[in-house]
């Protein structure tokens, strides 16, 4: 499922559940599209993996270890984004 379609799908179902639980929703939001984007970039469904194997014509265990490091920075920024609320809302307060 692409980005556009996720977000019309499932976003419906999460708001509740995030305001039930006090959950900031601009937090909420960019947790929501960081995880997808984390999806996007893992086999066996990552869109963007196979959109760069494509345009650039190369083998996809190829493609798998030139994103892995960026793969791991993405991971911690999303970890530190979900537990440290001041990052996504400090412009906000």
């Amino acid at each position: 499922m692409d980005i556009f379609s996720a977000i019309i799908v499932i976003v419906p179902l999460i708001a509740p559940l995030g305001n039930h639980f006090g959950i900031e929703p601009v937090h909420l939001a960019i947790i929501f599209i960081a995880n997808l984007e984390l999806g996007f970039l893992t086999p066996p469904v990552g869109m963007n993996l196979f959109l760069s194997a494509y345009r650039f014509d190369e083998d996809m265990p190829k493609i798998y270890q030139a994103t892995l490091p960026f793969f791991i920075i993405k991971l911690l920024a999303v970890a530190l984004i979900k537990y440290i609320p001041i990052i996504t809302l400090g412009l906000l307060q």
